[in-house]
């Protein structure tokens, strides 16, 4: 088995974070958990790179993905997210690209699995706006997977993963459990035995005023300052596992 993954930050994992800084998150823990079911007889690799927009994950990240020698078996793909968060998004555009990937994994013969991302509306601001549009591009990428026979996973309507508790402290990006559920539903959704990996209701914790003051300055004002710039927090930055690897432990 040689499983591939595209995508952007959720795909990347950020937000999981090992000891020395480098990502981990849920595409890793797959690539283990498929390993382990398949006598660790696996090769992995990870194109998706934070910031991305969809057109580049289903252009340049899905080109070199079928380019890869020996071909991939299975690939994960998520993107969009990033798309709904700018203005004037085109949410039918986003859902033919999506399709559009569709099409030529199955032209080439690679199983695909396309995953929503997790849903972070009730922690950020304008969240209504973002749970409107996301929510709107899954239930159309929902349709079209169900149309060509693919395994869809749905994490935007996870109502468990939008609890503070699976959210690192950007409130954008899921934490280690938040990650480790994520690999938890894809991990399932392709047959094999998984935790159900749920937190104590009690690592909710309400924010005071201070931890809103130190949300806004560190993570919100930044993040507005790179849109105001035209720039992405994936600028330069390369594949975390761009050729075939042992599945990372």
């Amino acid at each position: 088995m040689r499983y591939v993954a595209i995508g952007d930050s959720f795909t990347e994992g950020m937000g999981d974070e090992r000891p020395d800084g480098t990502p981990r998150g849920w595409a890793d823990l797959v690539a283990a958990g498929l390993a382990a079911a398949n006598g660790g007889d696996l090769q992995y690799a990870n194109l998706a790179i934070r910031g991305r927009l969809l057109e580049p994950i289903v252009t340049t990240q899905l080109d070199a993905a079928l380019a890869m020698s020996p071909a991939p078996t299975l690939m994960s793909l998520n993107g969009g997210g990033n798309d709904t968060m700018r203005r004037g998004t085109d949410l039918p555009r986003l859902a033919e690209l999506i399709e559009g990937a569709v099409v030529r994994c199955e032209a080439a013969g690679v199983r695909l699995i396309v995953l929503s991302g997790a849903d972070p509306s009730e922690h950020m601001p304008l969240g209504r706006v973002v749970r409107q549009r996301a929510g709107a591009l899954t239930e159309l990428v929902r349709e079209m997977t169900l149309r060509h026979g693919v395994l869809f996973v749905d994490c935007f309507n996870d109502v468990e993963l939008r609890r503070a508790g699976y959210w690192s402290a950007d409130r954008l990006h899921l934490n280690a459990d938040g990650h480790r559920r994520v690999a938890g539903l894809v991990l399932g959704a392709l047959g094999l035995p998984v935790d159900d990996h749920r937190l104590d209701a009690a690592v909710d914790r309400a924010r005071g005023v201070l931890a809103e003051a130190r949300y806004y300055r560190q993570h919100v004002l930044p993040w507005i300052g790179r849109r105001l710039r035209g720039t992405s927090s994936g600028d330069g930055r390369a594949a975390k596992y761009a050729d075939w690897t042992a599945a990372p432990v």
